[in-house]
């Protein structure tokens, strides 16, 4: 049984690994969908994303617009967050289960990101004129994260005048992929 300072500890690491996490896959996608990083959100985003990637790239190069320092920093503090909660909880588990665990969750969190953006814009297309690419800073970073999986999609899609389908039909898809990441 968990005392109270176990469950802050756990809620600590959780939060802290947590955000910079999502701030590092956030970048990671940027640079595969070439957002504008001279967006003030990108920028922020990098200066604080800025420091343990440039020492890792000096021996990790990028693979095309995949930046695979990125990658695997993401993959090592999402490792050190799972241990460090095992451990407080008191929990004694072999490395390759918590890399395996590791991956799940980094995957997870990828679809929980492009679920929100797909939502985000969505929202911000009715709130917003001149649609999602306005002047929003935030609304043309989700426009850009979210082209490769509307873009398609539009495409493929009859054109049903004002209404545009191609969220819905992303976020049942990415849902889908939720459940199957999610029973791995």
């Amino acid at each position: 049984m968990q005392g109270p300072f176990d469950q802050i500890l756990d809620f600590l690491i959780s939060t802290l690994f947590g955000i910079y996490i999502i701030l590092l896959l956030l970048r990671l996608i940027f640079g595969l969908v070439r957002a504008d990083f001279f967006n003030p959100i990108s920028q922020t985003i990098v200066q604080l994303t800025n420091p343990p990637l440039l020492l890792l790239r000096r021996v990790i190069p990028s693979l095309g617009r995949l930046d695979l320092a990125a990658v695997v920093l993401i993959l090592l503090l999402k490792f050190i967050e799972l241990w460090l909660r095992l451990m407080v909880l008191g929990i004694d588990i072999a490395p390759g289960l918590v890399l395996i665990a590791s991956i799940r969750e980094i995957l997870v969190t990828l679809v929980w990101i492009l679920i929100i953006s797909l939502v985000i814009e969505v929202v911000m297309s009715w709130l917003q004129a001149g649609g999602a690419r306005g002047g929003n800073p935030v609304a043309r970073l989700v426009s850009d994260v979210n082209r490769p999986i509307l873009g398609p999609l539009r495409r493929a899609l009859p054109n049903t005048g004002a209404i545009d389908f191609s969220p819905m039909l992303a976020l049942i898809g990415l849902y889908i992929v939720l459940i199957i990441v999610r029973s791995l």
